[in-house]
């Protein structure tokens, strides 16, 4: 007589045989996982707003799609082994910081993709890819015609009044002022609706102002 527990162990055998993996089908997976992390690499490359781009982090996005391809088509194989690659990739820790949130978008959306590609979903792929894709782009088109800059200004105190006379033009938010003996620094997040920065010359020629910086500024202050 056959028991339940008989006909579950045939059928988690039967689950734990390899899949019908051929080499084609797989080819076709990682030639599509390289192509929506191209796609995704150049959308990041063109959309990128922050202070330093990074090629490394992009290069890691593209690759990033592929890797996560070979884990799903991997774990789809088998049952057993997707069991023990679920307990692998628990231990593994992740120690980067991910300061700008866009960052983390691309990141999700690589492996997003990868995940699809895996599954051999390929029309999630492309159509959530493309989509995905313009709307990124068109997005970030929408953002304010000003550009917010850093502006670090070293200077005495004798200084200020005619600090004041220049930068009263502007519009600005006070981030920092730090005063040490007879020297001042402080830092004004300004706003800027054209690349005119002149005023940054006539800051650095008033007397008893030892330097003047003006950075681009992505929304982070540390």
């Amino acid at each position: 007589m056959i028991s339940f527990v008989d006909i579950f162990k045939k059928k988690f055998l039967e689950m734990a045989e390899l899949a019908d993996t051929t080499f084609l089908p797989i080819l076709i997976s990682f030639l599509m996982s390289f192509a929506v992390g191209i796609f995704i690499f150049f959308i990041y490359k063109k959309c990128y707003s922050g202070v330093l781009y990074s090629h490394t982090f992009n290069v890691t996005l593209t690759v990033m799609t592929m890797v996560t391809t070979m884990i799903i088509v991997t774990i789809s194989s088998n049952l057993v082994l997707s069991l023990g690659m679920v307990g692998a990739l628990s231990i593994v820790r992740f120690r980067t910081a991910i300061k700008d949130p866009t960052d983390l978008l691309f990141l999700f959306w690589a492996v997003a993709s990868g995940i699809a590609t895996g599954a051999r979903i390929y029309s999630v792929v492309v159509v959530g890819t493309l989509i995905i894709g313009l709307s990124f782009i068109v997005l970030t088109k929408f953002k304010t015609k000003k550009t917010v800059y850093l502006l670090v200004i070293n200077y005495k105190e004798e200084a200020y009044p005619d600090i004041l006379k220049v930068i009263g033009r502007m519009k600005y938010v006070i981030r920092s002022k730090m005063a040490k003996n007879d020297m001042t620094e402080l830092t004004l997040e300004v706003y800027l609706k054209d690349n005119n920065t002149v005023f940054v010359n006539m800051l650095s020629e008033i007397e008893n102002v030892n330097n003047v910086a003006l950075v681009s500024y992505n929304g982070d202050f540390a």
